[in-house]
């Protein structure tokens, strides 16, 4: 099931902030989305999860408009995490992850053995099974990212968007939780991730899609788009080559100062 953007604009209030954004996301792929701070990067995933009304253009799955969608079948074809998810009730970790559960079941049906296997599942890939009895209230801002992840996972959802899901996370679960999501995709899923950290995109991503000011700079295989001549352009950043024992990472070394 292919995620399509096609020729997508969407304005907050007075202003544009997407111009016209197109993009063919293909499942068992990791999308990193990328661009500067008010490049459009969370509007973008957001106007795929139908959060935020567009002005043109369309976001489709296959030839299916996901703003059509019937709100059940979306939440089961699109599990949307968000960069600022919270919380409001102060019940245990399990009960929050079993919550991803609820578009497959139907009205005051019970869960059913597959759905607290999908639980299980989820709690054991993002590391949180000893977290399950805790109330979230007790838990650290990392715990927590992570306890949010399992409910999107639980869900099984066929495409998973997550706006900057490593913001909370230390470097070791930053590296697993990437690790985890290109599993995820492996499986046949596809995964798109608004991330800002320029190396864990290219270790963790098949595809990028580069924004700048609301519009596509490029998008394509992580290679091809992201070039130190690009991300130099866009970022205002000098980029060297590290060799890290796997291949040769770009990393921003200073600001290319104005003239």
């Amino acid at each position: 099931m292919d995620l399509i953007i096609d020729t997508l604009r969407v304005k907050l209030g007075k202003r544009t902030v997407l111009h016209d954004v197109s993009a063919h996301l293909r499942p068992g792929r990791v999308t990193a989305i990328l661009g500067p701070n008010g490049a459009g990067k969370s509007t973008v995933v957001k106007a795929a999860a139908a959060l935020v009304d567009r002005s043109t253009g369309s976001v489709r799955l296959d030839a299916q408009d996901v703003a059509s969608m019937d709100p059940r079948a979306r939440a089961r074809a699109i599990g949307y995490l968000p960069q600022d998810a919270t919380v409001h009730w102060n019940i245990v970790a399990r009960d929050v992850v079993a919550l991803g559960r609820l578009p497959h079941l139907g009205a005051h049906a019970a869960p059913s053995p597959e759905d607290r296997d999908a639980v299980d599942r989820a709690m054991h890939d993002t590391e949180t099974t000893h977290l399950a009895d805790r109330p979230v209230g007790e838990l650290s801002g990392g715990e927590r990212a992570r306890v949010l992840l399992a409910r999107v996972l639980a869900g099984e959802p066929r495409w998973l968007l997550a706006d900057e899901p490593l913001a909370s996370l230390d470097p070791s679960h930053q590296i697993d939780l990437l690790a985890r999501l290109r599993g995820y995709a492996l499986g046949g899923a596809g995964v798109a991730i608004v991330l800002h950290d320029l190396v864990q995109a290219q270790r963790a991503a098949d595809d990028a899609l580069l924004l700048a000011d609301g519009r596509v700079v490029a998008f394509g295989p992580v290679a091809q788009v992201m070039t130190a001549e690009t991300l130099g352009d866009v970022f205002g950043v000098r980029v060297a080559g590290l060799d890290d024992g796997n291949g040769c990472l770009l990393v921003p070394v200073g600001r290319i100062e104005a003239a």
